[in-house]
């Protein structure tokens, strides 16, 4: 049972990683540094932005999920 788990821990963490990754970025990092708007209006997210939010979170929740139980698992 212990290996399934941290079997399907590295596995959502691999898959959380590349989703993190494929996510658009909302600003440019120099605008930032340097304090000004890069003009363009602020959106909602839409179509597979959403899938990727969605899918990040579920994936995060999942992660703790199993990292809680392998520790009570392993503390047996």
């Amino acid at each position: 049972m212990y290996q399934v788990l941290l079997t399907a821990l590295i596995i959502v963490a691999i898959l959380m990683i590349i989703f993190v990754v494929m996510q658009p970025s909302k600003s440019n990092a120099a605008s930032m540094l340097g304090g000004g708007d890069d003009g363009q209006p602020k959106t909602r997210a839409r179509g597979f932005e959403v899938f990727l939010i969605r899918a990040t979170t579920i994936l995060g929740i999942l992660f703790f999920v199993l990292t809680i139980t392998l520790a009570y698992l392993s503390s047996k």
